[in-house]
């Protein structure tokens, strides 16, 4: 049965662990120069509704890496943007590709280009879960030296993708997930249910932020403003202004606290410049590991599946 990755529930506990392990083996290979290619002969399409920095190079370089092509296809250029179905599109990708790795505007489209597709499809983006993010994130906090499983993470501001991405880390894995947003910005009732109904979550949310970050491992935070979200700027940024991650704000967490953030940043808005600075090293590294996580995932899914 094709396996697909659309959100970390597709994903057993021991499967995170074991791809966190994997990626960090992979990232040590990598600067040591020594190659690994496990997917050779193998052609992985790219279908990216919205635009793309981390996810798309980061994938892109990955596939290489691991001896395979990646074949880019954006949706203006395919018969898609001309009234072709999705049914009709993953059948016949299916017939020249080993998989597919997609950024919607619509969740619910590439469940149905999973449905459909006889190879792994990958969601590398949508408006409900953004799984390869969280996953690197998790690579990232480990490889900083924390227990995952004994950790309290506080996520400051929208709770978007990454946020709902994040439940469902803490559904799996165990740990204390808090969430500080203002009113009228409150957790999806839908994605909170699915992950409890996978595990056991401990969510804790608060209006106040400094309420979340008291004594918390890793403050989280992400844009206020994302992709559609454009008309709303204004608005939001005046919301979701009390909800900046700053010194204060990280003094309430404690000295070894770290501060994360899946980029692109907007300095002075979800997170002071001085902040952002101070936890550069981290920031960077957590976008770097985006390459050695997706890597370790195209192996799992890809590698050995038979064309």
């Amino acid at each position: 049965m094709t396996r697909h990755l659309l959100s970390l529930l597709d994903l057993e506990r021991e499967e995170i662990f074991s791809l966190i392990a994997r990626a960090g083996r992979l990232k040590q290979d990598l600067k040591r120069g020594k190659t690994h290619h496990p997917l050779q002969g193998k052609s992985l399409g790219m279908i990216f509704e919205k635009k793309s920095t981390r996810t798309r190079v980061s994938f892109e370089v990955g596939i290489y890496q691991l001896g395979a092509q990646s074949v880019y296809l954006s949706p203006e250029q395919m018969q898609l943007g001309r009234g072709e179905s999705l049914k009709d599109t993953a059948r016949v990708l299916s017939r020249y590709l080993d998989g597919i790795i997609a950024r919607g505007n619509h969740h619910s489209d590439l469940e149905e280009l999973a449905r459909w597709s006889d190879i792994p499809v990958i969601n590398a983006l949508t408006e409900l879960y953004h799984p390869c993010q969280v996953l690197s994130d998790l690579f990232t906090i480990r490889e900083a030296g924390k227990n995952l499983e004994k950790m309290t993470l506080a996520f400051i501001g929208d709770p978007n993708n990454v946020f709902n991405s994040w439940v469902n880390a803490a559904s799996i894995i165990g740990f204390e997930l808090r969430l500080a947003s203002p009113p009228g910005f409150d957790p999806d009732p839908k994605v909170i249910a699915a992950a409890k109904k996978n595990g056991k979550l401990t969510l804790k949310t608060f209006r106040e932020p400094s309420r979340a970050a008291k004594g918390a491992d890793i403050i989280y935070t992400d844009v206020w403003v994302s992709m559609g979200q454009e008309k709303e700027a204004k608005k939001r940024r005046k919301i979701f202004q009390p909800y900046q991650v700053n010194r204060g704000l990280v003094n309430q967490a404690g000295k070894k606290a770290l501060v994360l953030h899946c980029l692109p940043a907007h300095r002075e808005q979800e997170i002071s410049g001085e902040v952002f600075e101070r936890f550069a090293p981290i920031i960077f590294t957590q976008a770097e590991n985006r390459l050695h996580s997706q890597k370790a995932i195209l192996e799992l899914l890809i590698a050995e599946k038979r064309r």
